[in-house]
């Protein structure tokens, strides 16, 4: 009777961790989703920042249109087929730029000045007994 008991509690039990584990995977698959979609909304809210700055709907129009300001001379480029070639340059957004922040300009000037004082800093100060000619 006990084994009886034990037995049905085990299947019982599986058939509860089973259902917990699918939960589980169904809920990181949900969070990928979300995750995928919050990307997606960036990206689409950078796209509609872009579009606000007059200077890439004046690259847009130029690339997609083929509009020219007025007073300049448009050029075609066409290939031996005489299909216009397409330009591959893009403006950048700014937020895709990497932030390097370039060296403050004292550190540069103190190790010229380190450099300055010890020239041989690498080198050991060992007489030359012999000079080679350059070859």
């Amino acid at each position: 009777m006990l084994v009886l008991v034990l037995a049905v509690l085990t299947v019982s039990f599986a058939s509860s961790m089973r259902a917990y584990l699918e939960q589980q995977s169904h809920i990181s698959d949900l969070h990928a989703q979300i995750d995928e979609t919050t990307q997606d909304i960036g990206q689409l809210e950078r796209e509609k920042r872009r579009w606000d700055d007059e200077a890439y709907v004046k690259a847009q129009a130029r690339e997609r249109l083929n509009y020219i300001m007025p007073g300049e001379t448009g050029y075609m480029v066409l290939d031996e087929n005489g299909d216009p070639l397409d330009s591959k340059d893009q403006l950048t957004d700014a937020s895709d730029l990497p932030e390097e922040e370039p060296p403050a300009w004292w550190d540069t000037a103190w190790g010229s000045v380190e450099a300055a004082g010890f020239p041989n800093k690498d080198k050991p100060d060992t007489p030359v007994n012999k000079i080679a000619p350059p070859k």
